[in-house]
This record gives structure tokens, C-alpha cells and sequence, in this order.
């Protein structure tokens, strides 16, 4: 079977049937000034610019038919970058590896997809309308994005708040159950 030849592809409005036929790999780079969903969760000083890239490779492939079908369409994405995230014990910033690695299984349409998500454990994604690997790359990256990013240790000590008062301000605190005693006529113990 011939195979096309293409030299150029479109991440953003990609022709994945034809980019598996083509057993295409596809490498770039895309800013994260451009990925404005995961641009919202970084940790960034108050006037500074957003700079970083993402590295990613998508790879196109087709799978041996199932019986009496079209051989299936298959994509590869990986990814990486690291990105400041707000650490939740010290508030400061903290650089956090994003990686993905994610295969895509593709299907005629919407309607197909939404009928076999159920029934499959891979990710399903459309051939039409084509699909935005750009989109799709920064979905995965949000995906990636940790519960609650920390530090293994802070570069700052960690104010610890009201765990440790001082004694003067012990001292002046009324017994909380003092008002209750007095009006029992008795005295707190």
C-alpha cells in the first residue's frame, strides 16, 4: 500500500487518518504563553512575563483492523515542561515537572466516540471535526497538574500561625468557661 508523503502537518487541525497511514512523527514546541487554561494555574510575580516551552512529540500509527473493519487510527503524544505552581505549605513558587504519555484510539465522529467511551479503556478522540493536538496536549497537561504541589522542603521556614502563641497573650484570655462558673457560683478550676 502506498503511503502518502506529506512534509508539513497541522497540530491544530490535524488529519490523523492521514497522519497514522503516514506512520508520521511530528515534533515541536509550543510556548506556554499560548496555553492560556494552564497559564491561569501558574505561579507567576506579579509583572512578570510567562516564558517556558513545551517540548512534544506526537506519532501516528495504524492497528490491525478488528474483523471485517478499517484498521484503527492510533496517536502517540508526549510531552514535557516544568512549570512554577503556587506550593501549598510556604505559598512560594515551586518548579513542577509535567510529563505525559498518552495514546489515543480515533473513531469516525463525536456521536462514535461518546458510544464506545463506556465500553473501552482508551482515550477516544474524533477524526472529524479534525482535531486541535494543541488543545488536546494542554487538556493532558492540566490533567497532569499535582493535587496540591509543595516543596520537599521549603526554601522558607513555614510560619506555623497561632500553633505556638506567646504566654503574655495565654495569660490575658479569659477561661472560656468562666462566665458559665460565675453564674453557677462557682469558680473555674
Amino acid at each position: 500500500m502506498n503511503k502518502p508523503t506529506r512534509t508539513v502537518w497541522n497540530p491544530s487541525r490535524l488529519d490523523a487518518a492521514a497522519f497514522a497511514q503516514a506512520d508520521a512523527v511530528l515534533e515541536g514546541q509550543t510556548a506556554l504563553t499560548e496555553l492560556a487554561r494552564l497559564a491561569e494555574d501558574l505561579h507567576l510575580p506579579h509583572d512578570a512575563p510567562l516564558q517556558g516551552q513545551v517540548a512534544w512529540t506526537l506519532r501516528g500509527e495504524l492497528r490491525e483492523p478488528r474483523a471485517g473493519q478499517q484498521p484503527d487510527v492510533w496517536l502517540h503524544l508526549t510531552a514535557s515542561v516544568t512549570v512554577p505552581l503556587t506550593c501549598q505549605r510556604c505559598l512560594g513558587p515551586v518548579d513542577t515537572p509535567l510529563d505525559v504519555d498518552r495514546w489515543f484510539r480515533f473513531v469516525a465522529d463525536e456521536a462514535a466516540a461518546e458510544a464506545q467511551d463506556d465500553d473501552c479503556e482508551e482515550d477516544l478522540l474524533a477524526l472529524e471535526p479534525r482535531p486541535d493536538m494543541i488543545a488536546v496536549l494542554e487538556d493532558e497537561l492540566l490533567m497532569s497538574l499535582p493535587l496540591v504541589p509543595m516543596h520537599d522542603t521549603c526554601p522558607e521556614p513555614v510560619p506555623l500561625g497561632d500553633a505556638a502563641p506567646d504566654t503574655e497573650a495565654k495569660a490575658e484570655r479569659p477561661h472560656p468557661f468562666a462566665e458559665l462558673a460565675r453564674l453557677r457560683g462557682k469558680t473555674p478550676g
